[in-house]
């Protein structure tokens, strides 16, 4: 079965739970899993609106390690969604750590980041407005100038 396209693939310290939780927070349902004996789940996919999701428990022994709590994590996964302040609030409903609540951005999205409990950040966002390459330059420009500008 060839596949051509690009999967977030999450480790966690708790497929199960993880499962459980994108569930609650942004409505996911589990596709399958497949569970050592000892119970360690190798690899899961979860739909999330028509979007596969793949997780799996940590594999040390493999160098795949889930992020560390409190350490941060260098990748943000971005969910569109049709109303991101509610998206927002039943992530934290949930269990999602709010990073920064939703605020309207030069981009043209109402956006926000939430960090789900094992350590994945979620920018959460729905569009305002359609906004061209160069207006958003613009725009991103502006906001280093006025971050410059004294007082």
């Amino acid at each position: 079965m060839p596949i051509h396209e690009l999967f977030a693939y999450l480790c966690v310290a708790d497929t199960d739970a993880a499962i459980g939780f994108y569930a609650r927070a942004f409505g996911a349902t589990e596709k399958f899993r497949l569970t050592e004996p000892g119970g360690r789940i190798g690899h899961a996919e979860i739909d999330l609106d028509g979007h596969t999701v793949m997780l799996c428990d940590a594999f040390p022994e493999y160098g795949i390690r889930a992020p560390q709590p409190g350490v941060g994590t260098a990748v943000t996964l971005h969910l569109h969604v049709d109303h991101a302040d509610a998206a927002i609030a039943r992530a934290v409903a949930a269990g999602a750590t709010l990073e920064r609540p939703a605020s309207d951005a030069f981009y043209g999205e109402r956006s926000g980041s939430v960090v789900d409990p094992f350590g994945h950040r979620w920018l959460i966002g729905h569009s305002i407005a359609e906004v061209d390459p160069a207006e958003m330059q613009r725009r991103y420009d502006a906001l280093f100038a006025e971050a410059r500008e004294p007082g």
